[in-house]
């Protein structure tokens, strides 16, 4: 048996066990991680060069694809790597790492979604007070709210996650450092416990943000329900389709995940569902808003041409 203080590895759950496959897994993931790099890379740019982007939303895709940029890159590198050089390790620091920055961009993208449904909100259901609610300096302060948020809540977690003694060897059921893996190595039952009331007290926040995203979207639909013009309810529907899209997305994947019966867990399909609500979603994030936003697919067009 080992304990925390003599860990200097962690061994992560390996893609596949035959070499083809692995080598397979290293192409889906280089195709899947490059296609989100350039797809959000494109988003930062355009918001950042063209002025008709310039809005609080504009601000806010900003910031969601920096999210998405921070969660595809602190998982997918070490897969890839481990599945190119056909091993599984991790260091102690770097799974300690990995499991702060991830949780980090993870809880800030939530925050920055239930941001984003208030503009949303603000915009159809309040569009005389929009300038006032939403100003530079009220959106500045409310993004650096997520972020604040976000690494809070991740210090948190893995202070307390790595302060645990691990007396259950050193291999995740995971293919990257994640909380409830590293709980079943701890042995101790306070500092378990002690997690689990963070977690519970995590959960809790993110189910307030979703009570808000529920509450605001009911507003919002009353609202342009009540739009005489059939032209007037596509473009407030269009305006908000893109992100009710994105954090159904993320909610269903990250729910699935965390709350699927025991009875239908099995390994390959817990690592299929891990793959989807951790790499899928930064890929697609972008190809969703831009897909619904005439401005932004107009800016990116100018930037390609």
């Amino acid at each position: 048996m080992s304990n925390s203080s003599s860990l200097t590895q962690f061994l992560l759950l390996a893609l596949a066990d035959r070499r083809e496959l692995q080598l397979l897994h290293f192409w889906l993931f280089l195709a899947i991680s490059l296609a989100a790099l350039l797809a959000n890379g494109l988003i930062l740019s355009a918001v950042a060069c063209d002025h008709h982007l310039h809005t609080p939303m504009g601000f806010f895709l900003l910031n969601l694809s920096l999210t998405d940029l921070g969660c595809i890159c602190t998982t997918v590198p070490k897969a890839m790597h481990n599945s190119l050089w056909d091993t599984t390790t991790i260091s102690y620091m770097g799974c300690a790492a990995q499991l702060f920055f991830f949780a980090a961009f993870m809880s800030a993208e939530f925050s920055l979604l239930t941001i984003m449904c208030y503009d949303r909100y603000v915009a159809i259901c309040k569009p005389l007070h929009y300038g006032t609610l939403l100003g530079s300096r009220a959106c500045a302060h409310m993004a650096a709210a997520a972020w604040a948020t976000g690494f809070l809540i991740a210090l948190l977690h893995t202070a307390n996650t790595f302060s645990l003694p691990l007396c259950q060897g050193n291999a995740l059921g995971q293919f990257f450092c994640e909380i409830p893996h590293i709980l079943k190595l701890s042995c101790s039952h306070s500092g378990y416990l002690r997690e689990i009331g963070l977690l519970l007290f995590t959960v809790s926040l993110g189910f307030g943000c979703f009570i808000f995203i529920v509450f605001s979207y009911v507003q919002i639909f009353r609202a342009v329900l009540r739009i005489p013009s059939q032209q007037g309810r596509h473009k407030a529907f269009s305006t908000c389709l893109p992100h009710l899209a994105v954090v159904s997305l993320f909610l269903s994947t990250g729910t699935f995940t965390y709350l699927k019966p025991p009875s239908i867990s099995s390994p390959s399909l817990d690592l299929g569902v891990s793959v989807l609500y951790s790499v899928v979603p930064p890929a697609l994030n972008p190809l969703i808003y831009s897909l619904r936003n005439q401005e932004l697919r107009d800016a990116l067009r100018k930037m390609m041409t």
